[in-house]
């Protein structure tokens, strides 16, 4: 077809005896903006890191203007018009973004002036707004997101690939984002998205490519189908996608924090006076742009930062209060008070990714042993149940999980929380880099946990999920509350006006 911008044909790519891609063939037009879609493990962004020079495929051929091309590096794919943005930014913070722009470039003399002047010229034409003088760490997310599509732009590339490029923006920033990237689609670019959020693919989209365990399933036009009918081709069989939210008829107060701020090495207020309570029979939200404090919470709360004022309550069940503060994470335990806690940062915190998945549940009951006798049996049964209730991809239990996929990795550090039944169940981006299918198994396994009287911490991303999952919405921004209100009650444009508002309602609950 004329409007091709590339193709590709039969690609098969194997990790050793694992085949990612198992004859993909894939066709990409200018002037639309293709989402690729697929569980975890599909294939999708292996598919695109062949495309933009990182992997080469075993087999198969990559196509444009007819002719077939052979993309051995990034810099192989900067020659024909490629360009990725993946999701972890590759900038200099103490470098300005007209100096990140062109970071790399072969040309001997660097004009900053005119550098600076193409930079407001692409900016102008698509609908960016940044300063190319302006430094790294003087931006927010979405303008390091932005000078990272600029950085392709300026280099020529007419193919855009962008990697879950919402998962860190407010509603605002992202409809930013889609407003440019149709401002690019008139202009004749082929854009392709990769990302689980339905309702951005419905949005956006003008066409939706499924892949499904490596195959390529077919490409469908936006218009002609509807969230449902995705999921089913991505899963290859009916889902339901509805989010349960039943109401718990007592709830009681079970985690009171006070005035609790957190300074980091610099003496800059992480957590600024911070004070909420968590209930029993409650997933209690937590909104807020990427580094508003989200990550020091949940870790004050399970001893593993250092409370410079304030107080963290756990109230037992007999109703006794327990001071955390000053409690390191094993004292926290060894007063019986209990938590779950899935981390941010999966292997760095969560896991061992040298060990499978026995040994990993494991974690959770070494101390249980006598001598270097350890009960196998438990944490055994456990790790079998998370592989099928979750559908880990994995040949075995005991495969390291490092070299699994980042959504399969989440998958086990998730149910081995979930499992240990906690009082209180803290959650940073449970479902982050998961497919929709497994996404709403998450859901129903958090339900149930507060329905089974636990109180749940939700740190989430995605309003529309925190707002049909959660039954009150904690939203931070700079460290501080700027809201608590009732999920019922509100609406994405409130909660992302509290994300970029500093004292937002004042602190106080509606």
């Amino acid at each position: 077809m004329s409007n091709c911008a590339i193709e590709l044909r039969n690609i098969v790519k194997r990790f050793g005896k694992v085949v990612a891609n198992d004859g993909i063939n894939l066709q990409i037009n200018s002037g639309e903006i293709l989402c690729l879609l697929g569980e975890n493990g599909s294939g999708k962004t292996t598919l695109m890191n062949m495309l933009s020079g990182i992997y080469q495929p075993d087999e198969g051929e990559i196509l444009k203007d007819g002719n077939v091309i052979s993309i051995r590096s990034p810099r192989d794919a900067y020659s024909y018009g490629i360009g990725m943005i993946h999701q972890h930014y590759h900038l200099v913070d103490v470098f300005t973004a007209a100096q990140n722009i062109i970071l790399g470039l072969e040309d001997e003399k660097m004009d900053l002036g005119a550098v600076n002047d193409k930079v407001k010229e692409i900016c102008e034409r698509y609908g960016f707004d940044i300063d190319p003088r302006k430094k790294i760490y003087d931006m927010s997310v979405s303008q390091k997101q932005t000078i990272e599509i600029v950085k392709q732009l300026y280099r020529g590339a007419e193919i855009l690939i962008l990697d879950e490029p919402t998962a860190v923006l407010t509603p605002q920033e992202t409809d930013k984002l889609f407003a440019v990237l149709r401002n690019m689609k008139k202009d004749g670019k082929a854009i392709v998205l990769i990302t689980h959020k339905l309702a951005e693919v419905m949005d956006v989209s003008d066409k939706v490519a499924i892949l499904r365990k490596g195959k390529y399933i077919g490409t469908v036009n936006t218009k002609e189908t509807n969230p449902q009918g995705l999921t089913d081709m991505m899963v290859g069989r009916a889902v339901t996608l509805n989010i349960d939210r039943p109401v718990f008829e007592k709830p009681e107060d079970k985690l009171v924090l006070r005035d609790v701020t957190v300074l980091d090495a610099d003496g800059i207020p992480r957590l600024d006076h911070v004070s909420f309570t968590a209930r029993t029979g409650e997933i209690l939200g937590v909104a807020g742009i990427a580094g508003s404090g989200q990550k020091e919470l949940l870790e004050a709360i399970t001893g593993l930062q250092y409370v410079t004022k304030g107080s963290i309550t756990f109230i037992n069940d007999n109703g006794t209060p327990v001071e955390l503060v000053g409690k390191t994470p094993m004292q926290i335990r060894q007063v019986g008070v209990g938590m779950g806690f899935v981390p941010e940062d999966r292997l760095g915190m969560g896991l061992v990714g040298s060990m499978g998945m026995t040994n990993n549940m494991m974690l959770r009951s070494w101390r249980q042993g006598k001598g270097v006798f350890f009960n196998r049996k438990n944490p055994e049964n456990l790790a079998n149940k998370v592989w099928e209730e979750l559908e880990v991809v994995t040949p075995s239990t005991e495969f390291p999980v490092r070299r699994m996929s980042g959504g399969n990795i989440q998958k086990v550090l998730v149910g081995r929380e979930i499992a240990s039944r906690p009082p209180v169940l803290l959650t940073a981006y449970a479902v982050r880099g998961l497919d929709i299918n497994t996404s709403y198994a998450i859901y129903n396994l958090l339900t149930r946990e507060k329905m089974n009287g636990s109180a749940v911490m939700y740190v989430g991303e995605e309003l529309d999920v925190l707002l049909e999952l959660c039954d009150r919405i904690l939203v931070l921004c700079g460290g501080k509350v700027s809201g608590i209100v009732d999920a019922r009650k509100t609406t994405k444009e409130e909660i992302g006006f509290m994300m970029t508002t500093v004292g937002g309602l004042k602190g106080g609950e509606k």
